[in-house]
This record gives C-alpha cells, structure tokens and sequence, in this order.
C-alpha cells in the first residue's frame, strides 16, 4: 500500500535516525492517499497473537474460544492501522486503496466467532501482509535513496571555528556564519562552503561534482560543505553556511525534484479516484454471483493497485539517485522523461566545450634552442607574474617537470609583457610591440605559422636582444568533448550544433577539434535564443547546454537547459532545468540513455501491475486463490515492481572522470 512515502519524505537528519524503526509519520496526500502509520513492533505483536491462536487450536483443540480471542486480539492490532488511516481519508472525502483492505479486514473479522477462529486469523494475516508489504517497501525503495540521503549526513554537526586570538573552539555547524575561520584536518568533513587561507590538502569531492578522484587544493581555492579532506591541516573562511552551502542547494533541489510528477503519473491520479468504487462494485458483484465471503475479500485484496502506482515512483527516486550520484541534478522528474525525447543539442563554446582557460598548444624555439629551453627560460621570466598567459605557461612547465629558475630584477608592463634577468641572462616574454620597444628588431611573425584569428594567443621570448622564439596559446578544448558528441550521435540525436558569440574562425577550428559540424559564430545572448526558438519551430526538442551565466537566456528557452559547472556558480543552478556539478561533457549522453532506461522500467512496470490485478481479479472471482493467499501475492507484486525499478541505481557506475593523455608539448614542440 505503500505508494506516496518515495515522493513526499523530508525528514530532518535527526528524523531519519530516530523513525528508523517508527513509520508513524504522516507522509503526504499524494494520489490522494494517506501513508498508514505503521510500527515494525505494533506489527510483530499482532502476529504474535495470531501464531498464538494457530498452537492454540493444535495444541489444545478443545480450547476453540482461547485460540479465537487471541486471533482476534491479534486482528484488531493488526488492523487498527489501517482502519484509522481509512477514517481519516473518508472525513477528508477521498477514496483510496485503504478502503478496500479496511473492507476487507472488516468482513472477515465480522463474520467471525468465538467458536471459530478461522475468519479472525484471516482478518489478521491479511493486515499483517499488507502492513508487512508497507514495512518492506519503505526500506527496500528507500535503498534506492541512499546516495541522496548520503547527502544530508556528510554534513558535520560540528566545525572547529578559529578565535581571533588563535584559539580553537568547537561550535555546531549550524552556529557557523560568513566571514568566519574553521580548521579542518585529516578525515574531517568539510562544515560549510570556503576559501582555502592557509594550507593544502587533497579533498574527496564524489559528493557534489561526482569525481571519484580526489582533488588537491591549496590558498584560495574553494571548498564544498559534505566534501572530505583526505590529507593536511587547512583553515577554511566560510564563504556559504547552512542551506546556503552548495550541498544545501543540493539536497534542496533533489527533495523539490521528488515532489514534481512524470505526466503519466498526473494521468493516474487523475482516474485513480474511480478505481476503489469500481473495485467495490466488482467485489459486491462477486458477493452477489457467489455468496462466497472468501472470494469477495480476495477480490478485495488483490485489486490494491499498489504494483501499478508504484510503477513511476520507484523507478523516478533511482533514476534520480543514480543521476545525483554522478553529480546530475533534476529539478523536475518530467525532464526524466523529456530527456529520452530530445534530438538536438545546442551547445555554448566557452566555458562548455572548451575550458574557458588558457593553456599552451605551441612551443616553437629558434635554430637549435630545444623546446624544453624555451619554456624553462619564459616560464621563469613569468614565474610571478599573475596574467592568464603566465598561468598557462609555468603550469605546462610544472606538469612536465622543466625545473624554474628564479627571476632577478623581474619587471612587468601590465597587458604587454615582463623582463627579468635568468642565469645571467636578460629575457623578455610579452607581445611584439613590448619587444619592439626592448630593441628586438627581428620580424617576429616570420616564422610564425598559427593564425592569431583563429583564438590563438602570441608571447613571443627573446634572451639578451635576441629572438629566440615563440609560443602560442588557448582556449584549451575538453578533451571528452568529442566522445561526448559522438555518444550523442550514437544515441540518435539527430542534430549538434555550437553557437557563441566568439569569432567564426575561432569557433570553426574548435567544431573541427570536436567534430560538430554546424556553428553558429559571433552570436549575442538575443540571438543565441532566437537560434534556440528557430531549431524548436523547425520540430526539434531541443536541449542548450551552457555555463549557466552568460548562456541564461538560451537555457530557459530550450525544451530543457543543461548547465555545468554548478558547484559554486548560483545562477548556474538556478538558470537550467538539469545541473552539472561538475564539468564532464559525458554525463550529457548518459542523462539521455538513463531517461531511456527509466522510461523502459516504467513501461514495464505498469504492463506488469496491469496484468497482476487482471490476472489476479480472475483467480479471486473463480476461487482460485483465497484472501491470504492474495495477501502474499499483493506483496510479491509490488516487490517485484521495486527491485525492477532498483535496477537504475546501478547505472553509471562505469563512468569515471575523463583522464585526459600525459602532456607531450615540450617533447614534440607543439
């Protein structure tokens, strides 16, 4: 009977533990169906009382009225329960499934004696299945959960704040505000979103972004409440507390998620409202026929639809904990089934398929200067320097290991390129007019052959007057880029296109790179959406993808927006209808085989509760199974539909973080 507790929990972490045992909460009117309040002692003890009435009746035949008061003891704990929440409902107006167990725990228990015990233990052992079947599908569809309850408890309680003076005390998490300082060391969950001020550690990141690789981080990088710090003492200035956290935002959007429907779910709440008073129809019809009690209170049983409502609710919590384990968040389950029917992607450039960070693509040293030497020498002139161009070239030099020296008298002309002496040396790094004005002569651009137009950034490196050569920089594009596209392809996805608002050259040689073969250059954000309304028009579903910012505009006016990057980006998480929490291109095409395979579960559940009240109706209507019997397979039935639907939780297990090839520039120069 168990059918709104998957779509409606929103227990506190304090709730979680302490009703592990205790169901008694109210969880919802969902299909207009109120949550039996059920207590896993409450039900042991009835059934207690009805084994009791079966040793009873073979120990001591002669006993008859003993073992039947204790049957019935046993029928009115068991069905209590159930005959309360069927109050309940019935004051508030509404018919439900709990109705048709309540008349049929009433009738049998009506038509029993003291003489007799047989209709009392029937009127028990039916309660005792159904309240049985309640017990187990909670815990087993909350297993489907796990991932997003995880969520909430990787939360500390507690944080180690810094007092001005130095001092450390320990305060709740709860009490932490933005602006204070907290020490967090080896093992610890992280309290609350932060900069790094002091200190560096590798953090376990799974949580929010879905990389199973930990992340080294040190001064003034950010960190997520619920990651954990695996090695070093760091102190952390609270930037977000509380439901403010990302983790916050996190758990906030998967709980509104849970509460939103699938349309065909609308569909059956919609005529679920007919099914109990056609059911009690067929059941007086049965009565009628047959003036059999035991075929009307079969009837009764087996019709309880719970296999077939919990069709899409089931395989919607896996999907959903099996996308936020990957770091994909829904906001709305309907995306879950609009997803299998998307057939375009529109995506942005920058910041999407590309980096959006500079990175190295070309060393080009003069005569018989090695590749190596030349990043060595520029990498140390701008070994202090804080320009993106700068950034990019002393981390290729850190990633292939080319040792730095130290700069002397370092000088930097802001825009245009820095000096310093290396090993006696004077070298000058920066753009052909800051070497014009240094008194290098030479045509740089000679030997040149990358096309500035096309996104490449110039820094061109001369050593005690003379040129000795260049490198040439870029947006760097993601290296599972391509996969991805291709995956779409391979998925069915009819039509990939780029747009942004970069120069078509630009945007050309990164659809090349990737393999997308339609681009759209030099758009602004009004005609980013103007392409997006032009694409649906022409009978497309289509899906942006974008960073969430600039891009905005573009993913509302998508059938469905992807934003990436969500971790730390709020508009990002509030701007799409699906957020990424980390950068994986490759969760795209996986989004789209889950809402496949969800889709599939669904259909298969609702073919089989279909058939299983059909069929089972048959067999009760001509005597072929008896109450308990129907009971037992009622359970079955929605078991059944669970661990089907539990199948999507394993998906997406395979998918690590891409690993993009070892860094070769220096070796091969470019």
């Amino acid at each position: 009977m168990q059918v709104t507790s998957l779509l409606s929990r929103q227990e506190a972490v304090a709730g979680d533990a302490a009703s592990d045992h205790d169901h008694a909460h109210d969880h919802g009117h969902d299909h207009g169906h109120e949550h039996v309040p059920v207590k896993l002692s409450q039900t042991l003890i009835g059934m207690v009382f009805i084994v009791n009435s079966y040793l009873v009746g073979w120990i001591f035949p002669g006993n008859a009225p003993i073992a039947s008061a204790s049957a019935m003891i046993g029928a009115i704990i068991l069905g209590a329960p159930i005959l309360w929440t069927s109050i309940k409902e019935l004051r508030r107006g509404v018919l439900s499934i709990n109705e048709l167990v309540s008349i049929a725990v009433l009738a049998s228990f009506a038509s029993g004696d003291l003489q007799t015990a047989g209709n009392y233990q029937t009127a028990g052992i039916v309660a005792f299945f159904m309240l049985l079947g309640e017990i187990i599908e909670t815990r087993t569809a909350a297993g489907a959960r796990a991932s997003i309850e995880s969520l909430i408890r990787l939360t500390p309680t507690k944080a180690r704040r810094l007092l001005p003076d130095g001092r450390e005390e320990e305060v709740a998490a709860s009490e932490l505000r933005v602006g204070d300082v907290i020490r967090i060391r080896p093992g610890d969950n992280v309290a609350a979103d932060g900069t790094i001020v002091r200190g560096q550690g590798s953090f376990n990141q799974a949580t929010i972004t879905g990389e199973s690789l930990p992340v080294d981080k040190s001064e003034d990088d950010q960190v997520f409440a619920g990651t954990q710090n695996l090695t070093g003492v760091l102190e952390v200035r609270v930037t977000r507390a509380g439901h403010d956290t990302t983790l916050g935002r996190v758990r906030e959007l998967i709980l509104a998620a849970e509460k939103t429907k699938l349309p065909l779910m609308r569909i059956v709440d919609q005529y679920m409202v007919y099914y109990t008073p056609l059911v009690l129809v067929i059941g007086a019809l049965v009565w009628a026929f047959t003036h059999s009690l035991d075929r009307m209170i079969a009837v009764l049983v087996i019709a309880c639809p719970c296999a077939f409502i919990l069709a899409s609710p089931t395989a919607m919590v896996a999907a959903l904990s099996a996308a936020a384990r990957l770091g994909i968040l829904v906001k709305n389950v309907a995306d879950l089934e609009l997803a299998a029917r998307i057939n375009a992607f529109i995506f942005d450039k920058t910041g999407t398929l590309t980096t959006g960070r500079l990175a190295v693509s070309r060393l080009a040293p003069l005569g018989t200067l090695k590749p190596a030497e030349l990043l060595r020498l520029a990498a140390s002139a701008e070994k202090y320097s804080t320009h993106p161009t700068a950034r990019a070239i002393t981390q290729l030099a850190e990633e292939v290991g080319v040792p730095l020296a130290e700069p002397n008298n370092f000088t930097e002309s802001p825009g245009r390129g820095v000096k310093a002496v290396i090993d006696g040396a004077t070298i000058l790094v920066g753009r052909p007019q800051w070497l014009a004005d240094n008194g290098i002569g030479a045509n740089l651009y000679q030997a040149v052959d990358l096309n500035e137009t096309e996104g490449y950034s110039l820094v061109f490196v001369a050593r005690d007057g003379q040129y000795i050569g260049w490198i040439g920089l870029r947006d760097q594009v993601r290296q599972e880029a391509r996969p991805a596209l291709i995956a779409l392809a391979e998925a069915g996805v009819r039509r990939v296109a780029m747009v942004t608002g970069d120069r078509q050259p630009v945007a050309a040689r990164v659809a090349r790179e990737i393999g997308c073969g339609e681009v759209v250059a030099e758009c602004l954000p009004q005609n980013k959406v103007e392409f997006v309304r032009q694409t649906k028009a022409k009978g497309y579903r289509v899906a942006v993808v974008g960073d969430g910012v600039n891009d905005a505009p573009a993913l509302a006016a998508g059938d469905m927006g992807i934003a990436m990057g969500a971790a730390g980006s709020e508009v990002a998480i509030h701007s799409a209808t699906i957020a990424l929490m980390n950068n994986d291109l490759r969760r795209v095409p996986f989004f789209i085989k889950l809402s496949r395979m969800t889709r599939n579960v669904i259909n298969q559940n609702f073919m089989f509760g279909i058939c299983f009240i059909l069929g089972g109706l048959t067999l009760a209507t001509f005597g072929y199974i008896n109450p308990i019997v129907a009971a037992l397979m009622h359970n079955a039935g929605s078991l059944i539909v669970v661990f089907n639907s539990a199948r999507l939780v394993r998906q997406g297990e395979e998918l690590e973080p891409f690993k993009p090839e070892p860094a070769t520039h220096a070796a091969h120069g470019g």
